[in-house]
């Protein structure tokens, strides 16, 4: 069959980087065009879409969408990459938080919050990753960056462990660490902490019960029915509002031209971007208005059928 085309969720397993899964979909699926909408370190699993032929043009507004995480931490220890498989940095024995102190930090970080970002992470700082930088024992000074943290849930919490846990859910921002969230919630209540789980639970939309082991993945590709999974192009960004071009205009908006806002219903009010249709419900792609002329204009163009 020709190259598939639409958003594959993946549930990614431990051990993979989300590089290594794009590669494992590039050899199952015999198609190069793949692309993912957001890095997991290779020890957490859960949501790791991947789009497919014209759907990599999404990517960046796939990765605008809010993120849902479950996340444990240990109370007690702190790490040099805030997880567990860091070397340890800091350490008490003594640990005496209640549950009540614990609900009372948990609200405090709900909301806008500031962040460092972790030494051991992806971001670049000119032209290298933190990571790379941190494994050649070098600390660089990051920009704190405020993030948003839109629901913060504690899940469980068991004081009486050697060493305290606190399982929480959080709803949040693109660009957050949960990670740097677990030890400033450790700082807040007055011990080192570090992050000991993290399972992504939703991306772009699309929960964990949608998404497709790898090996799932092939068993789908071998009895021909991996297309029903995917998510379509349209549908992957549906937190943009849906627009429909008039008859008359249709070829006009797929050869990237101008449209008058009067061609375009409902009328189009903001400058975000939307998704635009024809009468017949054909995605044609993703517009905007532009500010100064008000002028409807072609930002990514998808032709119907090909």
């Amino acid at each position: 069959m020709s190259e598939y085309e639409g958003v594959l969720p993946i549930h990614k397993p431990a051990g993979f980087t989300s590089h290594d899964v794009v590669a494992k979909a590039r050899g199952i699926l015999k198609m190069k065009r793949i692309g993912h909408t957001g890095t997991l370190d290779p020890q957490v699993t859960g949501v790791l879409p991947l789009c497919l032929g014209r759907a990599t043009r999404v990517v960046e507004y796939m990765q605008e969408m809010p993120k849902e995480y479950e996340a444990a931490l240990v109370l007690g220890i702190a790490t040099d990459t805030e997880d567990l498989t860091g070397a340890i940095v800091q350490e008490t024995e003594e640990v005496q938080v209640t549950k009540e102190q614990v609900l009372e930090t948990l609200r405090k970080f709900t909301g806008t919050i500031s962040q460092v970002p972790p030494m051991y992470s992806a971001l670049k700082v000119d032209g290298k990753r933190l990571y790379e930088l941190a494994r050649e024992g070098k600390t660089v000074e990051r920009k704190s960056r405020e993030v948003e943290i839109y629901e913060l849930e504690l899940t469980g919490f068991e004081p009486d462990l050697s060493r305290p846990t606190i399982s929480f859910r959080a709803l949040c921002s693109k660009g957050t660490y949960i990670r740097t969230l677990c030890v400033d919630i450790g700082r807040e209540l007055g011990v080192p902490a570090c992050m000991s789980e993290l399972k992504r639970t939703m991306s772009a939309g699309i929960p964990l019960s949608r998404c497709l082991t790898l090996e799932e993945v092939e068993l789908c590709v071998r009895e021909g029915n991996l297309q029903q999974y995917l998510i379509p192009v349209d549908q992957a960004v549906s937190h943009l509002a849906s627009h429909q071009v008039s008859a008359e205009k249709v070829k006009a908006a797929l050869q990237g031209q101008r449209l008058s806002w009067t061609a375009v219903k409902p009328q189009v009010m903001g400058n975000e971007p939307i998704r635009l249709y024809d009468p017949d419900g054909n995605f044609l792609g993703i517009f905007h208005k532009e500010p100064e002329s008000g002028a409807i204009a072609a930002v990514k163009v998808f032709l119907p059928g090909l």
